[in-house]
């Protein structure tokens, strides 16, 4: 009897906490008629972010979707708003009839569909049972779904206070005030990994020229981010291994001036999955590389292989390339210098099909590497771009520059279909990957190895060159991903 009069009062209490804010939500849904919020500039700001991360075209929700600006902005192919909010939701039916909405409690709605993206948007700290609602979230979710969250920081608490009695921002009532620790808390207990969060505006009234300053760029800085208003946090259902039949793999192997390592590559590059298609493009080569894998091709009739002459130029050409030929439902990338083990392909097979990881990347720079491996110049440069990679793209990135890069087919063409953002700006294919597994919120695990000495030819590598090239790549991320 405690038990059963312990829930009727806690469900007394939630009805009356949900009655309260349906009440404040309709009264600010009629106010905003003839009231217009000065936070208007913090709304256009949090729309640009949302933009950049939500692609259009997809099937999005949107949960708290109040007048359903931010769910139209983003350009859903199908899009859908929740609010409990009758008054809200009416407005949003009007402003935007190309869209659907539906009036209900997310606490205890049930859809019977799914979604590309799932968007709480300054709704969090609202709610009665965060953990609750996460976990009705995980049922409108697939594997590739992403959760995108931001809620206000409680360092802006007293400020919202003063601005909310001076009529400059919209009222609110008492806040759980939750930080990004806690909502990663309830998001795993729900079944949800974060796969990065980031503090976003610093000003949320519009400054000429020194507003842009402070959101785009100070915000991302040391020690300026600590007073940023709201933090973003984009999540995915924790991962389960695949089911079924074995997927086929794909080996691309971009080859220039390096004849003697064809027949090594044949035989050490294992078996994997459903089977593994080796796809050789060679490269202009000055040698006689695209002669020597014909010979080695014709000698393993039992290995499923292929073999294409690059028409373009760089690596990055090669691999573009050796994906489109490619038959597997998982793609990877093996330099053809043997300096990285085909021994080791089978761990980033099983880092992918388990879903621990959507992107595989190869790291040279954990383990010793043996004598010549790596140039002394050439590996402070690759540990200063993989702190700044890190830092731009905001999961880790120890190495950008390793050959071996790992992912599925479907994570690759959403990065092709979406490249047009970056351009085609890359010539050794690695930043192209990288930048584009990032800007699809995709979640990036590195994979150590053993990085050995090239037994045949020499480096393809300009250390000078290349160098100064890769800056300006770490340079165009920032305005591209990091300053946006």
């Amino acid at each position: 009897m405690d038990s059963v009069l312990r829930f009727r009062r806690n469900e007394q209490a939630f009805l009356r906490y949900q009655k309260a804010r349906r009440e404040h939500w309709d009264s600010i849904g009629r106010k905003s008629d003839h009231w217009v919020s000065r936070g208007g500039y913090y709304h256009e700001r949090i729309g640009e972010v949302y933009r950049y991360l939500v692609p259009a075209g997809q099937r999005v929700l949107e949960i708290g979707c109040g007048t359903g600006d931010l769910l139209a902005s983003v350009e859903p192919e199908i899009g859908v708003g929740i609010d409990f909010s009758e008054e809200m939701i009416r407005r949003a039916e009007k402003n935007h009839p190309g869209l659907r909405f539906i009036t209900g409690d997310i606490h205890d709605l049930d859809l019977d569909e799914s979604f590309d993206t799932i968007i709480l948007s300054d709704v969090v700290n609202d709610l009665w049972d965060v953990q609750a609602v996460f976990q009705r979230v995980k049922l409108l979710s697939k594997p590739e779904t992403r959760i995108v969250i931001n809620l206000f920081s409680h360092l802006w608490e007293l400020p919202l206070k003063l601005a909310q009695k001076a009529d400059l921002a919209t009222p609110l009532l008492p806040q759980n005030w939750l930080t990004v620790e806690d909502v990663a808390n309830l998001m795993g207990l729900a079944g949800f990994e974060v796969i990065r969060s980031w503090p976003e505006v610093l000003c949320p009234l519009r400054v000429p020229w020194f507003g842009d300053v402070l959101n785009r760029v100070l915000v991302r800085i040391f020690p300026f981010h600590y007073f940023a208003l709201t933090n973003f946090i984009v999540a995915r259902p924790r991962p389960e291994k695949r089911r079924g039949k074995e997927p086929v793999v794909s080996v691309v192997i971009p080859a220039r001036n390096e004849a003697g390592n064809i027949e090594e590559i044949l035989a050490r590059t294992p078996e994997m999955g459903g089977g593994t298609e080796m796809i050789f493009v060679e490269g202009n080569s000055r040698d006689n590389t695209y002669e020597a894998i014909e010979r080695a091709v014709a000698s393993c009739p039992e290995r499923q292989c292929k073999l294409f002459r690059q028409t373009g130029v760089g690596k990055g050409d090669a691999v573009r390339l050796g994906f489109r030929e490619a038959s597997g439902e998982i793609l990877m990338i093996l330099d053809a210098d043997m300096t990285v083990p085909p021994e080791d392909l089978p761990r980033f097979y099983e880092a992918i099909v388990s879903g621990e990881g959507e992107f595989i990347n190869g790291v040279r720079l954990v383990y010793p590497m043996e004598k010549q491996a790596m140039r002394y110049l050439n590996l402070v440069g690759n540990k200063f771009f993989s702190l700044a990679f890190s830092w731009i793209l905001g999961q880790p990135i120890k190495d950008t520059l390793c050959g071996t890069k790992v992912l599925d087919k479907k994570s690759y063409e959403k990065i092709s279909q979406n490249r047009a953002y970056f351009g085609d700006f890359d010539p050794f294919g690695d930043f192209d990957l990288l930048f584009g597994a990032a800007k699809q919120n995709m979640k990036i695990v590195e994979m150590p190895i053993r990085y050995a000495e090239r037994k045949y030819g020499s480096t393809n590598i300009d250390r000078w060159r290349h160098g100064w090239l890769l800056l300006r790549m770490t340079l165009f991320a920032m305005k591209r991903i990091k300053f946006i």
